[in-house]
């Protein structure tokens, strides 16, 4: 079993940019592919960005490619989700989750292919 901890959400102007961090307990944090997904209110739970094991393979939602970076430290057993150039409509929960398995080329996608889910770090972008 992995435990996992959101951590670094706030509040933020539009244009500026928040880093949020997830650490991970319990099993091998390597085992494991990564995500971040995020709940506005009223609306379903959407994914963000997600990476493969290395870090090697990354996906991203088309709302926030190029604006937003995942990355991991496998040694620091932590997911970053680096948020850059924000904008009102990134306010939600950010939610890192984790996938076992190696055998992802980038990063899972969709929700139902996670395990674990940590319980959430807001994010509220000002206008």
């Amino acid at each position: 079993q992995v435990q996992l901890v959101e951590s670094g959400g706030g509040l933020v102007q539009a244009g500026g940019a928040l880093r949020l961090s997830c650490a991970a307990s319990g099993r091998t944090f390597a085992d494991y592919a990564m995500g971040w997904f995020r709940q506005a209110p009223g609306k379903e739970r959407e994914f963000v960005a997600a990476l493969t094991w290395s870090g090697g393979g990354t996906a991203y939602a088309g709302s926030v490619r190029g604006r937003f970076g995942i990355s991991r430290d496998n040694a620091k057993n932590t997911l970053y989700l680096q948020m850059n150039s924000l904008k009102p409509e990134a306010t939600a929960v950010y939610y890192c989750a984790a996938a076992l398995g190696r055998a992802y080329l980038s990063g899972p996608s969709t929700a139902r292919e996670y395990d674990y889910w940590g319980q959430g770090t807001q994010v509220t972008v000002s206008s």
